[in-house]
């Protein structure tokens, strides 16, 4: 697990900006796997900008989002459908026919659930897999007790991330109970995974996810199996790692070393 500490939550975002930018000129027809929530604004605002600049073509990309609300339409304004147009896929020149995301409001969500996990590997696997982390530890909508050997199925959220979201709603009661969501294991599959988290709010479960032991409670915790997994971090996201001091040694302010054979700390 390779950690990265920027020394602005800006830095941070740009940061993830740029490895999904490298993907994607990098990889033959790649597949990414997208995030939402607030964390991912201003990755998008920079994909796009760097779109803009004619700097990043996304023609050729497919994505697969980790997440939707059950029983929210793809039109409904809070449905991760309409919040990936809104940030992204409206402003890039991506073919809407490779954007996916669960079906929210289909008939039957478990033959749902392995539709969407047949397709992911029908594309030959995700090359690189964006995610945020929630407060209590949770990737996707993987709430803690989450199996950690999950794929792609229905789960019950939380009242903590139920509040946490309700921002995005005209009243908490309007959020959805339930979510469609990859499982830690479809996430593990990704051949890169790359988290970022901002802000103290996430700083207990960063220390958990990081260095503290693997379990079902936290199942971030899954990615320090990860032959690949990046964690981008502000300072205040950081704060509350025990080893800070040999993260920022081996990659000061987040940078990759000059010398050191290898690409960091495993």
């Amino acid at each position: 697990m390779k950690v990265l500490i920027l020394p602005t939550a800006e830095r941070a975002a740009m940061h993830v900006a740029k490895l999904i930018a490298d993907t994607v000129i990098g990889t033959a027809n790649p597949v990414l796997g997208l995030a939402t929530g607030g964390t991912m604004e201003p990755v998008y605002r920079e994909l796009v900008h760097r779109h803009q600049a004619g700097e990043l073509s996304f023609a050729g990309v497919t994505t697969f989002n980790l997440d939707e609300y059950v029983g929210l339409p793809p039109a409904h304004p809070q449905s991760y459908h309409s919040t990936m147009r809104r940030l992204l896929f409206d402003y890039v020149d991506i073919d809407l026919e490779r954007c996916h995301l669960p079906q929210g409001d289909a008939k039957d969500i478990e033959v749902e659930a392995a539709r969407y996990e047949a397709a992911i590997a029908n594309a030959g696997g995700i090359d690189l897999q964006l995610l945020g982390v929630g407060s209590n530890g949770h990737i996707g909508f993987n709430e803690p007790t989450s199996s950690l050997g999950a794929r792609t199925r229905v789960k019950t959220l939380t009242r903590e991330t139920r509040s946490a979201n309700a921002r995005f709603f005209s009243s908490p009661d309007e959020v959805p109970r339930y979510a469609l969501t990859m499982g830690p294991a479809t996430i593990m599959d990704a051949r890169q995974c790359v988290l970022l988290a901002i802000g103290a709010g996430k700083a207990d479960a960063i220390a958990r996810m990081v260095e503290g032991p693997v379990g079902a409670d936290c199942p971030a915790t899954a990615l320090q199996w990860h032959p690949k997994a990046t964690i981008v971090l502000d300072p205040e996201a950081a704060s509350k790692l025990k080893m800070i001091a040999y993260y920022q040694y081996v990659h000061p302010d987040g940078q990759e070393p000059e010398l050191g054979g290898g690409d960091g700390q495993s």
